[in-house]
């Protein structure tokens, strides 16, 4: 059943936090939920199991936001008949990286904002008053809190939240660590095990006895510099989620002794022998709530990281950057002006570790950025206070 909106300006229109709608002659409006902080649809109907999936895609086209009232597992089948639409036509690889790079961003933000258009609601309790609905209410509460009233929220969004709710609870096997990491929603997890095994393997400085883990995210990194036998390791973050995430993990691991994990934007105060950064690989915007793992925006954390380097370093120390070189092979950022950071910065390399990514979009021919993840190579750059003269 397909009804009708109200206008702009009436109670049925939604404010920046609240979905409105009109439904059965009745305007109504819950709270809205998004993690990529996209403003609720301004028109949004009620539909259930007779929309077909091209309706679905033209409504889609036209901004419309479908609330659905139908079976939840037949909603979960036109959100997957709907990506088959909005994927259709999609760019071949291209030797252009550059010009596919953007193309592809501008690609996932469009099917992101489309696929978005498919609705669910949330009752007061986080149950989801559908047909054949799993239970959700932990994992809802798990990212937005308790539950205080009914709720709307994009079907793709609610997706995520399960997903990260069982990789929570199950873990990620983490061989480099010999242990499992438990990533909660919105904290990128370690599933490139290739740049955790340059922070195991690359030599430590003599004698040392201290490490920070700028960006601490799950907690990984502090952990595996802790096992190495490291007795003070402090984590730094800034996002809440994070630092949840990571002090739940080193609790797990039974390294709360030996890591503390702090908010702080980029370094502690103090000093330490080594000080390690995985920054986001790319420098370019970031749009969905999973892009900040990703995108660096004008490489913020890398200069950041590399300008105060030099002051948090004891002597004789090193910094470990752990960087993908991906931006390159795109155009998006040379060796050059990395070295060029790196200079600015007063630091100098010591030497370098590379891996090739063994993730399974490398391989993967028909991604129309092959050919740069093809090329990739993962660096550990490790880095001291350049010598005077």
């Amino acid at each position: 059943m397909i009804g009708t909106n109200s206008a702009p300006g009436t109670p049925g229109h939604p404010s920046p936090d609240r979905a409105g709608w009109v439904e059965a002659g009745e305007a109504r409006s819950a709270a809205w939920h998004s993690e990529s902080g996209w403003a609720p649809p301004t028109r949004i109907i009620p539909v259930d199991d007779t929309l077909t999936a091209d309706a679905a895609y033209r409504l889609a086209k036209a901004g419309t936001g479908m609330l659905w009232r139908g079976d939840y597992l037949g909603g979960r089948q036109l959100l997957q008949a709907l990506a088959r639409r909005v994927d259709r036509g999609r760019h071949t690889p291209s030797p252009d990286l550059a010009s596919a790079f953007r193309r592809t961003r501008t690609e996932a933000v469009r099917r992101a904002r489309l696929l978005g258009l498919v609705l669910v609601p949330l009752g007061a309790d986080y149950s989801v008053p559908l047909r054949r609905a799993p239970l959700v209410a932990d994992a809802c509460t798990e990212t937005y809190g308790p539950a205080t009233e009914p709720s709307v929220l994009a079907l793709r969004e609610l997706l995520g939240v399960i997903g990260a709710h069982q990789w929570r609870i199950e873990g990620v096997d983490v061989p480099a660590l010999g242990a499992r990491i438990h990533p909660h929603y919105g904290v990128f997890s370690p599933v490139r095990g290739e740049y955790l095994d340059l922070v195991r393997t690359a030599p430590l400085p003599d004698g040392a006895s201290s490490a920070f883990d700028i960006g601490t995210g799950t907690g990984v990194l502090a952990a595996i510099l802790a096992r190495r036998g490291i007795a003070r390791v402090v984590g730094t973050d800034q996002a809440p989620r994070a630092l949840a995430c990571a002090r739940e993990n080193i609790a797990r691991l039974g390294l709360t002794g030996a890591v503390d994990v702090v908010d702080a934007d980029l370094f502690p105060e103090g000093r330490a022998s080594v000080v390690v950064c995985n920054p986001p690989w790319i420098p370019a915007a970031a749009v969905t709530a999973t892009d900040f793992a990703v995108y660096d925006p004008d490489s913020r954390m890398l200069r950041g990281f590399l300008s105060g380097l030099a002051e948090h370093l004891e002597p004789g120390g090193e910094g470990w950057l752990v960087l993908s070189d991906i931006a390159e092979h795109l155009g998006l950022r040379s060796r050059s002006e990395l070295l060029d950071l790196i200079e600015d910065a007063g630091l100098e390399v010591v030497a370098r570790q590379d891996t090739r990514p063994v993730h399974r979009k490398a391989a993967d021919a028909s991604d129309p950025l092959h050919l740069a993840r093809s090329k990739e190579v993962t660096s550990l750059w490790r880095l001291r206070a350049a010598s005077a003269g």
